[in-house]
């Protein structure tokens, strides 16, 4: 496999989770204090939104690469 028809597969793949699922959420684990052996942290909850558009491009560029005739 060549490295278009790879990248393709990764945008059809990708574009089409982010129409699936809409969004993904991680959590980031900040550290406030320190004090010998006592460590007080903070987990945050973050949610980043896909829009449906970005999804819809991924997916058209991705089958585009992957199916499109070569020139050249």
């Amino acid at each position: 496999m060549n490295t278009i028809k790879i990248v393709a597969i990764a945008l059809l793949i990708g574009g089409a989770m982010g129409l699936a699922y809409g969004n993904f959420s991680y959590t980031r684990v900040t550290q406030e204090a320190k004090l010998g052996p006592l460590e007080l942290a903070i987990s945050e909850r973050e949610t980043v939104n896909i829009p449906t558009w970005l999804g819809l491009a991924a997916v058209s560029m991705g089958a585009l690469l992957l199916f499109a005739p070569k020139f050249g």
